[in-house]
C-alpha cells in the first residue's frame, strides 16, 4: 500500500454499521466528507455528527440491494460485526470501483490510519491491522513526547521566513533550521512560549 493525504471535501463516504466502530470511522470523515451509516441501530455519539442515519436491517439486504446503497459512493467502511456480510459488502465495492475499508473481515483496499492532528500539522500511523494497539501507542507516545511540537513548526516557519532575508547560504540556513530542531534547550524554552525560545535561537545561532 501507498500512503496518501488525499481531500475528502464533497465526497461520498457509506459506513455500513452504527455501533462503536462505525462512530470512529464516522468521526474520521464527517469532518470532510458526506457522510451516510446504514444500521439497524445507532449508537448514540453519532448525533451531532452532521452524517445521515439510514435504518435499515443489512443482514436481510440482497447484493442489489446493497448495491442499491452503494450508489454515487467514493468510499465505503464496513463495521458490522459480521465478516461474512462485510465481505460480501467490500466484494461489491471491487466491482463498482468503489475504495473499500473493512473493520472486520477480508481486508479492503483502504487502511484508516491513527491520526494525530495539530494546527499546522498531521501526522498518520498504521500497522495495516496488524497491533492496532501499536498504532494507539505510538500516537500516544508522540503526543507525550513532543507537547510542544505545533509551537516548534511556527518558530521554524518564522526562522526559514527569517533566514531567508538574511542569511544567502544555502547550506548555512540549513544547518541552523536542523541544529534548532536538534536542540534540546529549544524545546525546554518552546514550554515558555515562542517568544522565549527565539530569544534564545538570536543568542546561540544569530548573533
Amino acid at each position: 500500500m501507498i500512503p496518501l493525504m488525499l481531500d475528502f471535501s464533497g465526497k461520498k463516504v457509506t459506513i455500513f454499521g452504527g455501533g462503536d466502530v462505525g462512530v470512529r470511522k464516522a468521526g474520521f470523515f464527517c469532518r470532510e466528507a458526506e457522510v451516510t451509516v446504514y444500521s439497524r441501530s445507532f449508537s448514540s455519539r453519532l448525533a451531532g455528527m452532521g452524517v445521515t442515519l439510514v435504518e435499515t436491517d443489512l443482514s436481510v439486504k440482497s447484493d442489489n440491494e446493497l448495491l442499491q446503497l452503494l450508489t454515487g459512493s467514493d468510499l465505503a467502511v464496513a463495521t458490522t460485526p459480521d465478516p461474512v456480510l462485510n465481505n460480501r459488502i467490500g466484494a461489491l465495492c471491487r466491482s463498482q470501483g468503489i475504495l473499500f475499508n473493512n473493520a472486520r473481515g477480508e481486508p479492503g483496499d483502504v487502511v484508516i490510519p491513527s491520526v494525530i492532528r495539530g494546527e499546522n500539522f498531521t501526522l498518520s500511523i498504521t500497522t495495516a491491522g496488524k497491533s492496532p494497539a501499536i498504532s494507539r501507542y505510538l500516537r500516544e507516545h508522540l503526543q507525550s513526547s513532543l507537547p510542544c511540537l505545533e509551537r516548534m513548526i511556527r518558530l521554524q516557519e518564522r526562522l526559514r521566513r527569517f533566514l531567508r532575508q538574511t542569511e544567502p547560504e544555502i547550506m548555512k540556513r540549513r544547518e541552523i533550521l536542523v541544529s534548532v530542531l536538534n536542540d534540546p534547550d529549544a524545546w525546554e524554552a518552546l514550554r515558555e512560549g515562542e517568544d522565549a525560545a527565539w530569544n534564545l535561537i538570536e543568542r546561540k545561532y544569530l548573533a
